[in-house]
This record gives C-alpha cells, structure tokens and sequence, in this order.
C-alpha cells in the first residue's frame, strides 16, 4: 500500500492549486484536473484540491472549527519560505519564539500548514494538537 495523494476541501480548487504549486515550486497537472478537481504535482508527490462550496474556514487555534489537516513544509530558512507564503496568499497563525525550528500559516481557504527548519529533528506537535 502507498498513499496516492493528500486532498484539500476548498471553495476554489484551481486557486488553492496555484498558491501550493506556487509555494513548493510544483506544477499544476492539467490533465488530471477539472472544475471540481485539480492536481499539483513535484517530488513525487501530489496534493488535490476538491471543490466545496460549503467549506467553512478552519479557526484553529482559536477553537470552534478544528484545522482538520495540516502539512509541515520543511525549508532551509524561513526568510524566503515565509516571504514566498506571504505573498501567495498565506496567512500567519503563529510564529512565537517558544518554538524556533516551526512556524504556523494558514493557507487562502484557511488549513494551517507549518514551515520546518530542515535538519531541526523536531515535530511540530503543539501545531498538530498531538
């Protein structure tokens, strides 16, 4: 068994599609998409967006609407990772020194994601929940 891809809920399936490949330097895959669906593809591996036009923005961590998913993006420096976020779109949740190796961010439908320090060895858990 091996995982064939990680699927997003969104409103906007080709934009959340373009701020990932965007942000990962990916390549959406036209021939795998359509209106309610839309792959991203690099480094052998591919994240999905769905369309969902009842999604309700996650509000994690300030509670009522759990982050149902996250993913930990791991960088060599969050200087350019943060500014390339920034500027696709992304959203700040938590960037506090108590944790210096991970940083929180909410994509434009709102799932927070991490950037990682490469090599740090630790997980982000407080961001996880676990």
């Amino acid at each position: 068994m091996k995982l064939g891809a990680v699927a997003l809920d969104t409103p906007d399936p080709a934009g959340l599609a373009r701020f990932y490949a965007g942000l990962l330097g990916w390549e959406v895959d036209e021939q795998e998409s359509s209106e309610d669906w839309v792959e991203v593809r690099g480094d052998g591996h591919v994240l999905a967006f769905q369309l969902a036009p009842d999604h309700v923005r996650p509000t994690w961590p300030a509670g009522g609407v759990p982050q149902q998913v996250h993913l930990d993006l791991h960088v060599p420096a969050f200087e350019d990772a943060e500014r390339r976020a920034l500027e696709l779109g992304a959203t700040v949740l938590d960037t506090s020194p108590q944790h210096p190796t991970w940083r929180v961010y909410a994509d434009p439908a709102g799932h927070p994601f991490c950037l990682c320090l490469d090599g740090s060895g630790q997980a982000p858990e407080e961001a996880s929940g676990g």
